[in-house]
């Protein structure tokens, strides 16, 4: 059964920072592209960041651009993203999505056939 489990989320004022650490299990993720979408309460789900298979090509919302990174360990079957200057917008249910056939990243999250269970980020002002 894969699954993938996102950690790190949590309370934090403006201007901090959060890691957040998606650690898959059941299947090897290495050729296939991973990302982090989010979600906040009467919104649809937003792209945030997505990287390819291997890690060597990524893409961030322009929303997020210059502030959150996205990483991969690929011999860890884990991806990460990296939050810094937190804004109260940023306030959202996080998720971790993986393509099943994929090597490049997509922005829509109908292309992601995995997803994790979503952890809260709340930034306060």
């Amino acid at each position: 059964q894969v699954q993938l489990v996102e950690s790190g989320g949590g309370l934090v004022q403006a201007g901090g920072s959060l890691r957040l650490s998606c650690a898959a299990s059941g299947r090897t993720f290495v050729n296939n592209a991973m990302g982090w979408f989010r979600q906040a309460p009467g919104k649809g789900r937003e792209f945030v960041a997505a990287i390819t298979g291997g890690g060597r090509i990524t893409n961030v919302a322009d929303s997020v651009k210059g502030r959150f990174t996205i990483s991969r360990d690929t011999a860890k079957n884990t991806v990460y993203l990296q939050m810094n200057s937190l804004k109260p917008e940023d306030t959202a249910a996080y998720y971790c999505a993986a393509r099943g056939r994929d090597y490049y990243t997509s922005g829509r999250p109908q292309d992601y056939d995995y997803w994790g269970q979503g952890t809260q980020i709340t930034v306060s002002s």
